[in-house]
């Protein structure tokens, strides 16, 4: 009885560790930035180029206030994973 709960106790583990390995990362790839003139952006490049950052856009900004926000931060580096 006893091997046989060590044994349980031996795979609880390594299923816990199986599940966190595969759910406690990013389960796709972050994108990457969009690259080139921010005029030639679609509104939704420019809304995850803000989110990104931190910068929260509004669902209801017009292609033309996402491109003057997106201007105005050209300079905000990217945040990091763990923030």
């Amino acid at each position: 009885m006893q091997s046989k709960n060590l044994f349980l106790g031996f795979a609880g583990m390594v299923t816990a560790a199986a599940v966190w390995a595969i759910w406690g990362s990013d389960m796709l790839p972050a994108q990457p930035d969009p690259t080139g003139d921010p005029n030639d952006w679609t509104a939704d490049e420019m809304r995850r180029w803000l989110h990104v950052r931190g910068l929260l856009p509004n669902e209801s900004s017009t292609r033309e206030e996402l491109l003057a926000r997106v201007k105005a931060n050209l300079r905000v580096p990217r945040r990091s994973a763990s923030s």
